[in-house]
Formats: C-alpha cells, sequence, structure tokens
C-alpha cells in the first residue's frame, strides 16, 4: 500500500527545527565539543572523534538513503529524488569520509546522542517530504530556483570539503595545539567550513522550495553561524598576531 503524506508531521518537524535555531541564538553558548569541550564538559565520557562523528552522522545518511532506495529507479529520475540524492551526498562524504579523517578531540558522549537524535529526525523529515509529500513540475530542473540552488549546493559543499582540508592539514597527528588557518576563505572569514555549510543549506532550500529545507536551513544558520561567532572570539583572543581583517562568517561584514 503506498504512503501518504501526512501534513502534521512535516509542520510539526519543521517548527521544532526552526524552535532549535532560534534557541541556539538565545542562550548563545558555544557547543560543548571540539575547542569548548574542557571548558563546558570537563567531566563527561568521551569517544574517539573519529567514531563520535562517524555515528553521529550514520543516520542522516542512512535513513534518507534507505528512502530513496525504495523507490521506483528511471533513467530519468524525477526532480525530488535528485534533491535527497543531493542530501544524501553530503551526509555520505560526512559519515565515511570526514570522520574518518578528522583530527578532532574525543567527544561527549552526550553530544554525541543528542547529534544522533537530531540527525535521525532531520534525515527523516527531509527524506519524508521530498519523497511523500513533495510536487514538482516536469520543468522543474529547467527552473532558476532548481539551478541556482544546486549550484550554490555544490558550491558550498567544495567550500566546505577544502576549508575542512585547511584545518586538518594544521595538526599533525596526534596534535591538539592551535594554529591561524591560512588560504582559502579563511583569508576572510575564521568559519570557512561552516560558512560553506550554511552556503549549501540554503541553496538546498531555494532548489527543494520546501518548508522543512527552510527550516534546516535556518538552523543550520543559527547553530553555525553562533559557532563562527565563538571560534573567531576564541582565535583573536589566543593569537595576538590575528588578522585584523579577517571576520567571523560573512567577508567584510561579520
Amino acid at each position: 500500500m503506498p504512503v501518504r503524506c501526512q501534513q502534521n508531521p512535516v509542520l510539526a518537524g519543521s517548527a521544532t527545527l526552526a524552535a532549535l535555531g532560534a534557541m541556539v541564538l538565545y542562550f548563545a553558548e558555544p557547543s560543548g565539543y571540539g575547542k569548548y569541550t574542557e571548558s563546558q564538559t570537563p567531566a563527561a565520557i568521551r569517544l574517539p572523534a573519529r567514531a563520535a562523528w562517524f555515528l553521529q552522522e550514520l543516520p542522516s545518511f542512512v535513513v534518507p538513503a534507505g528512502i530513496l532506495a525504495g523507490q521506483p529507479r528511471s533513467l530519468f529520475s524525477p526532480p525530488a529524488t535528485v534533491l535527497l540524492g543531493l542530501f544524501c551526498a553530503h551526509y555520505f562524504h560526512r559519515t565515511f569520509v570526514y570522520s574518518l579523517l578528522t583530527r578532532g578531540r574525543p567527544f561527549p558522549v552526550v553530544f554525541l546522542f543528542r547529534g544522533f537524535v537530531f540527525c535521525m529526525g532531520n534525515g527523516l523529515l527531509q527524506g519524508y517530504y521530498l519523497v511523500y509529500c513533495a510536487e514538482y513540475p516536469a520543468a522543474w530542473y529547467t527552473d532558476i530556483r532548481f539551478s541556482l540552488g544546486v549550484f550554490l549546493f555544490i558550491l558550498g559543499m567544495g567550500i566546505n570539503i577544502h576549508s575542512d582540508y585547511i584545518l586538518r592539514k594544521l595538526r599533525k597527528p596526534g596534535e591538539i595545539i592551535y594554529k591561524i588557518p591560512q588560504g582559502g576563505l579563511f583569508t576572510y572569514v575564521s568559519g570557512a567550513n561552516f560558512l560553506g555549510e550554511i552556503i549549501e543549506w540554503i541553496g538546498y532550500a531555494l532548489a527543494t522550495w520546501s518548508l522543512p529545507a527552510l527550516a534546516f536551513a535556518f538552523f543550520s544558520l543559527c547553530f553555525l553561524g553562533l559557532r563562527a561567532f565563538h571560534h573567531h572570539r576564541f582565535y583573536v583572543k589566543m593569537f595576538e598576531d590575528y588578522p585584523k581583517s579577517r571576520k567571523a562568517l560573512i567577508p567584510f561584514i561579520f
């Protein structure tokens, strides 16, 4: 029996994402992992960073990919399938590439659990909406929203991956020291990796033209934007020679 779209769970999930983003801005505290692990959660049980990131990001790939796998295959897939494929591509990289290359600090289990639940819920929301609720005209592939959105998504993903590469090369395996990132968009902002991911999800929201994707883009802007702000403040405080012209997230502006 075919699954029918239930709008109420979609609206509730989207509202929850937007509310979580607003709460992040309201409390304005740095998340207790990475640079802030010791100050925010000094006594927390931790897992190695690679294992933690893998487990946290996994449901964001597995859940929508499972939904996608159950759809009929054709040479020319409908737009919703292609768009969900973009979402899966991002989280394939986060799960199977980024997590296995990261050199980050051990990760508090409590944040791993929160992240896992979030990724599970968001993966289900995005996958469910696109496969069972979204309706796109046959000409959606030529719509400016689709074209520009996919361009921004790919651009943002490229910025994110390149920025992560720069950060990874700052440390030798086993090192926990901090250095000033140089090159790429780090020339202009402290949170180049965060900016790339924010651009990705803005592009995704535009290409899907959907409430769940818009809510996720808003959450990402709040969460990653605040993280970029705290990173910038951390760098400025730690390094006397930190570039004065470098902003937190938006080149030349913020």
